[in-house]
Order: structure tokens, then C-alpha cells, then sequence
């Protein structure tokens, strides 16, 4: 960098581009962003799109440029006498040895704090869980009856009943007027908001307005108005602002609306898709019939075949009729025949099952009896004939009067038989027994032997 010297053979003069680029190079190097408060003046917008204002207080002022690229982003439209906050770059334009602000974003000056304040309540309010999608209560698919809480005067409401006009016009609307911005723009749309709950009488709410800045929407930032959509027991739709607004109704509204518009459209079928399924369901219902009535058609005619004239229906039972004659005779013929041979057999076993019968029979049986029991006697008789004889051989080799009668005689004393002399003395009486009779002795006296 060239400076200055106090010695004249040694000093280089600059000319006024380099000057410029110098100071330029300063400026930007030693402030590259800032954020500045002030007060617009001479806003100036031309068709470029592109924002020229002067940033003043009460002291000083700088010019500022607001490019297209970056203005679209702002949410408020900036007049001559608002405060604003700017972020911005610090320029010198070198040909007019202007130096200026380049302008980045633009906020209105009380945004920053209530911005806070929309920070503090919406971290407060989820906390509680009132943002949760547990608590949150579905869409009626085709509401018949939709209330609208707004200005009953601008660009959002008309939007709102364009759009339910062109898609579906059946919807009933009905437009709760209330405050959407302002001091009592919050108590205003509570009201509305418990009149229309309270009733029962709508299938949806929509909570709607138009862009602007935070300050602008502030309304809707309200704790007690978020509450109260918590509490509501009809589905509420919100849709403040555009779809880079959010507010604390938007996060505790069942849904969320990028914009009044969009709001509509969610809450309204769309006229031409319903005809379309309409039309759709008429095809499929005329080819429903048509196949129907081609079938029943089908039936009818093999009903019509199978119609006959009367006289082929009598013709054809009295066929009937008498082959069931002719069976039934054929049966009764066979039924009587063979109760003939039952009876025949019945009569053959009585006849042969009759009393003289009978008893001629068991004559037989007796006499068959009497001589086989004759025979039996007799063989019985002479076999015991038999063994008798032979009993009294055997007895007669063993009988005393068979010893008798060799000579032997039995002596026996008192009805006993002596078998030794040990069993009489001198003098007793005794009895002997000899084959013809007894003889009475009295013993003389005894005498052992051996």
C-alpha cells in the first residue's frame, strides 16, 4: 500500500480510481458484515425489482441497496419512517466515490424481541405436549358446513371462497368477521373461535389471513387463543401468512395451511375429480346392469325353454301315473306271492308240528326207551349175577364155615372167640362151634403148647 511521505522528491501522487480502490479495499476488508438499526427514507422501487432507500437517524444517513435476489425473502413490505434491522455488507462504489450498504436480510426493528418472546412460548407450549400429533383430530374427508374466522375484507378471504367456489360450491360457508392484526386482534379471533366451537353447528374452522411480518401475525402468537385451539372439539385448520410464516396457532392447529388457499383446498374435494369418480362409478354401473340384464336375459330364455303346454305336462303325469300303477301292481302280485309260500311253509311246519303227531312221535321215543331200558336191565342183572358169584367164591375161600366143615371148630367165650388158652381158666364155660352147631363145655383145665 502506498503512503503519504513528508519528503516532496519522494511523493507519489494517486489518482482518483486508486484512491477509490483503496479506500474500498478498507472498508470491505475492516467490515465485512454488520447488523445497523435506523429509518428508511426516499424507499425507492423500480421495475427492476431492485430496493434503493437511504438508512438515517437522527444524526447521519447511508445509502443501501436491496437486490432482488434478497428482498423476496422479506415478510413485510418497508415504507419511508419504519424502523428497520439490516444485515448487511459495507460497500463504496468507486465511479460516484459513494460508499453504501449492500443489504442481505431485513427484519422489522421490534422482531428481535418478539421473536424471543415467540421462541419462549412455542418451547413452553410443546413442552406441555400441545404440538404432540397424538392430540391432533383428522379432516372431515367432505365437510358440509366450514366456518372461517378473518378480515372479512381483503385478499385471503376471497381467495378462500374463490377456491372453495371453483372446487366444491355445495360447501355451506360462513365468514365469523374478526380483527387479524392489531392490539385487539387476539381477544377479537378468540371469541370467534369459542362462538364457532361451542356451537357444534361446523365440520371444520379455518384460522386465516394474509402475509406480514411478525408484528403483523403477532395476533395469532397469542397463549390463550393457542389454548383454546387445543381445547377445541372441532378439527381447525390455520392458515395465517404464507408458507415461510409460522405462528403458534399453526403448530397447534390440527393442520397446517401454507396459505388461505391451500387452506380451502384441503377442506373442500375437488369439484372435477368427483365428477370424474362419478363418471367413472356410471360406466362401472351401466356395465354392471348391462351384464346383469344380459344374464337375466340368459335365464329368461332357458326359462322360456323349459315352459310346456299343459297338455305335455297332463300327458307326461299320466305316463307317470301309470307306470306307477304298473309298479305298484307288479309289487302287490310279489307281496301276495310270497305271503302264499310264508303261508305254505307256515302250514307245512304245523302240520308237521301237530299233537297226535307229536304224540305218536314220543310213543316211538318211549318204546325205543322201554326196550333199550329192558336191554339194559337184563345185561345190568346178569352182570351183577356175574359179580355175585364170583363174590361168594372168594367169600366161601375165607368163610369159618368152610373151615368148619374140614373139621375145625371155633371156641369162643362170652361171644368172643379164644385165640388163647391165656383167655379162659379151669372151670369156665365156653361154647365151641362145629359145622352142623354148638357145643356147651366147661373147660377142665388148660394146658400151652410150644
Amino acid at each position: 500500500m502506498k503512503k503519504f511521505t513528508t519528503s516532496p522528491a519522494q511523493e507519489t501522487a494517486f489518482t482518483v480510481s486508486q484512491l477509490n480502490r483503496q479506500i474500498q479495499q478498507l472498508l470491505e476488508a475492516s467490515l465485512p458484515w454488520i447488523l445497523v438499526e435506523g429509518e428508511i427514507s426516499n424507499l425507492a422501487k423500480p421495475g427492476s425489482g431492485h430496493w434503493y432507500f437511504s438508512l438515517k437517524d437522527d444524526r447521519a444517513q447511508i445509502r443501501c441497496a436491496m437486490f432482488k435476489s434478497k428482498n423476496s425473502a422479506v415478510r413485510f413490505q418497508p415504507k419511508d419512517g419504519d424502523k428497520v434491522r439490516l444485515r448487511a455488507r459495507v460497500t463504496f462504489y468507486g465511479p460516484r466515490g459513494d460508499c453504501q450498504l449492500s443489504v442481505e436480510g431485513m427484519e422489522s426493528a421490534g422482531e428481535g424481541a418478539l421473536q424471543q418472546a415467540f421462541e419462549r412460548l412455542k418451547n413452553s407450549l410443546q413442552a406441555e405436549g400441545l404440538f404432540s400429533p397424538e392430540h391432533k383430530k383428522a379432516l372431515p374427508v367432505q365437510p358440509e358446513r366450514v366456518a372461517i374466522i378473518t378480515s372479512p375484507v381483503g385478499a385471503a378471504v376471497r381467495d378462500m371462497i374463490i377456491a372453495f367456489r371453483r372446487r366444491f360450491p355445495l360447501t355451506e360457508l360462513t365468514i365469523l368477521p374478526s380483527l387479524v392484526q392489531g392490539q385487539d386482534a387476539a381477544k377479537n379471533i378468540l371469541k370467534q373461535l369459542n362462538r364457532a366451537d361451542d356451537s357444534g353447528y361446523f365440520d371444520a374452522i379455518i384460522l386465516g389471513r394474509g402475509g406480514g411480518s411478525l408484528e403483523d401475525l403477532w395476533s395469532f402468537n397469542d397463549e390463550a387463543l393457542a389454548r383454546r385451539i387445543f381445547q377445541a372439539t372441532t378439527p381447525i385448520v390455520s392458515a395465517v401468512g404464507h408458507e415461510t410464516d409460522f405462528t403458534i396457532a399453526d403448530f397447534v392447529a390440527d393442520v397446517r395451511a401454507a396459505t388461505p388457499t391451500a387452506a380451502a383446498e384441503l377442506l373442500s374435494p375437488d369439484k372435477a375429480q368427483l365428477i370424474r369418480q362419478i363418471t367413472q362409478q356410471e360406466s362401472q354401473l351401466t356395465r354392471r346392469m348391462s351384464r346383469i340384464l344380459e344374464q337375466s336375459q340368459q335365464q329368461l330364455d332357458f326359462m322360456i325353454k323349459r315352459i310346456r303346454h299343459p297338455k305335455e305336462r297332463i300327458d307326461q303325469q299320466q305316463n307317470q301315473l301309470d307306470q306307477l300303477k304298473r309298479r305298484l301292481q307288479q309289487s302287490l302280485e310279489r307281496t301276495i306271492q310270497q305271503h302264499k309260500v310264508k303261508t305254505q311253509n307256515l302250514e307245512h311246519r304245523l302240520q308237521k308240528s301237530t299233537p297226535a303227531r307229536r304224540i305218536e312221535q314220543n310213543k316211538e321215543k318211549l318204546r325205543d326207551i322201554d326196550a333199550r331200558l329192558a336191554l339194559a336191565l337184563n345185561n345190568t342183572l346178569t352182570s351183577k349175577q356175574t359179580s355175585f358169584a364170583r363174590l361168594i367164591d372168594k367169600l366161601n375161600l375165607v368163610s369159618p364155615l368152610n373151615t368148619l366143615s374140614r373139621g375145625y371148630a371155633i371156641a369162643s367165650k362170652d361171644k368172643q372167640v379164644i385165640r388163647s388158652v391165656n383167655e379162659i381158666e379151669k372151670g369156665d364155660s365156653i361154647k365151641v362151634r362145629v359145622q352142623d352147631g354148638e357145643i356147651d363145655c366147661t373147660v377142665a383145665g388148660t394146658k400151652a403148647i410150644g
